[in-house]
């Protein structure tokens, strides 16, 4: 059964989760370099928390101390929450656009120009460009996959902390 890999391999499950994300990153950098698409600052921040899940998820896969896989693991899951949260976000916005989009700054400028305390608010604000679905698949926007994703992460690394701090 699927839970027994995490008893028997926490280590492989951990680099699985990590490998996952790599590949979910190598298919945005797909769509940005080859299709054209260019993200919006919402996306971005999903890189970045993809980027935190896959390098907790390593780490933590690295060594077979059960100490050290539960600390980066817990990690690697506050991260897929974040990601999720954001994903969820975009996709409400892109449900219901705000009624004045404006395509306001790129995630760069916004960094760039405001303080990190008036940045933050501006980027889960989404601009126009984040409401705006580019590509679908089964019907899903990008944000959408992003989420389902960043929440089946989610399940398993919830699943096998779980199981890990019960051994």
């Amino acid at each position: 059964m699927v839970l027994n890999a995490f008893d028997r391999a926490p280590r492989r499950v951990l680099a699985l989760v990590a490998a996952a994300c790599v590949a979910m990153l190598a298919f945005g950098m797909y769509l940005q370099h080859v299709v054209g698409l260019e993200p919006c600052p919402m996306c971005i921040v999903q890189r970045y928390a993809l980027i935190l899940v896959a390098f907790c998820a390593g780490v933590a896969s690295a060594r077979g101390q059960k100490g050290w896989q539960l600390g980066w693991g817990v990690l690697a899951l506050l991260s897929a929450g974040f990601g999720a949260f954001v994903a969820a976000r975009q996709s409400w916005l892109q449900w219901y656009p705000p009624e004045i989009a404006t395509c306001g700054r790129d995630f760069y400028g916004m960094i760039e120009h405001f303080p990190i305390g008036r940045a933050i608010p501006m980027i889960f604000r989404g601009s126009g460009d984040c409401t705006v679905v580019d590509w679908t698949f089964l019907g899903g926007s990008i944000a959408n996959w992003s989420f389902i994703c960043f929440v089946a992460m989610a399940i398993v690394l919830l699943a096998l902390l779980v199981r890990r701090s019960r051994r």
